[in-house]
């Protein structure tokens, strides 16, 4: 009897560790991942133009006394356009949005913005993705809210939700 039970003892081990590693995976102890670009100035960026007739963007934009959004995203994103139709409400509700495409053409972009709506109102272009890292932006889609004076007030890392957008117009009626 203690054989067959010594059999079963690392099966058992294994299954328990298995369970406890899940559950940890499924209740993480932290939800929000801190940032070290809130409260610095936004780094130095250039992105041309997306697509014709709309501005690109740069960090010199977001220096002109107004709060502002900054969502950096691309075509080829899953999660950037499930977020679409939140950032038209945010643009109803009266935020600027810029945006910085990301490892993207200007072909693509088009057809993007012609399915999900287009709520910017300057779309840079970053092929080489040199805007991202200066960002310190580690994926798609990422939003930062920026202050009048150019300074990261949040980052909003991975998509806006309904829930998030009530708390991001909140934030840009402070950094006022």
């Amino acid at each position: 009897m203690n054989r067959k039970l010594l059999l079963w003892l690392p099966f058992a081990l294994c299954t328990a560790l298995f369970a406890a590693f899940g559950f940890g995976l499924q209740r993480p102890d932290d939800h929000v991942i801190a940032s070290r670009m809130v409260g610095q100035p936004l780094p130095q960026f250039a992105a041309t133009a997306a697509i014709p007739g709309q501005p690109g963007a740069a960090s010199s934009d977001f220096r002109k006394g107004k709060p502002r959004l900054l969502n950096i995203f691309a075509s080829w994103c899953v999660p950037c356009a499930a977020e679409g139709p939140m950032l038209m409400r945010l643009k109803d509700q009266g935020a600027q949005i810029d945006g910085v495409a990301v490892h993207d053409n200007a072909g693509d972009l088009a057809a993007f913005l012609g399915q999900n709506g287009n709520p910017y109102a300057g779309l840079g272009l970053d092929e080489d993705g040199r805007a991202q890292i200066a960002l310190g932006s580690s994926g798609v889609p990422e939003t930062f809210v920026i202050d009048g004076a150019g300074r990261i007030v949040h980052q909003q890392i991975g998509p806006i939700s309904e829930q998030d957008v009530p708390k991001i117009m909140a934030m840009l009626g402070k950094a006022r």
